[in-house]
């Protein structure tokens, strides 16, 4: 994975998505380890390049490290929900080892958000700016649903 990709995008960085990830592994690092290193190099490995992608075989398992990287991503998506509309909004996720599964964001009684996961394994993305873009497509189409049916999201 890329050293760091795109460092000069602060207008990436000043999403709510993104500042709602970076919180997250941020608060993972409870020796420290992190402090000293740029929000940009904390999201390098959610950077691949088409040049890497192309060196990853089309089909693997993917390592707990990427696992991680996905579930993180969907848990700052319901983050930055509760940060916009006050409602939690917590992700559910069923994968195979093969990477292949599915994702749901639940708030009250209402999914707001669902998406079918493949080739989880190549999962990463071609620069911060198209990370924040896709986490807040994401927080969009959970508000949509949160907008079109509030009763069961506050159920």
């Amino acid at each position: 994975m890329s050293a760091v990709a795109a460092v000069n995008e602060p207008d990436a960085l000043a999403s709510p998505f993104m500042k709602s990830l970076i919180g997250l592994i941020r608060a993972e690092d409870s020796y420290g380890a992190w402090e000293k290193r740029s929000d940009a190099r904390l999201l390098a490995d959610w950077i691949v390049t088409k040049e890497e992608r192309r060196q990853i075989p089309i089909i693997g398992d993917p390592d707990p490290d990427t696992l991680d990287r996905v579930e993180k991503f969907y848990r700052a998506v319901g983050l930055t929900i509760e940060a916009q509309c006050g409602l939690m909004a917590g992700p559910m996720m069923k994968m195979s080892h093969e990477g292949f599964g599915r994702v749901v964001l639940i708030a009250g009684k209402l999914v707001v958000f669902a998406k079918t996961l493949r080739d989880v394994h190549r999962f990463g993305f071609e620069s911060l700016d198209a990370l924040a873009a896709e986490g807040m497509k994401a927080v969009g189409q959970a508000l949509a649903a949160i907008e079109a049916h509030p009763e069961v999201a506050r159920a």
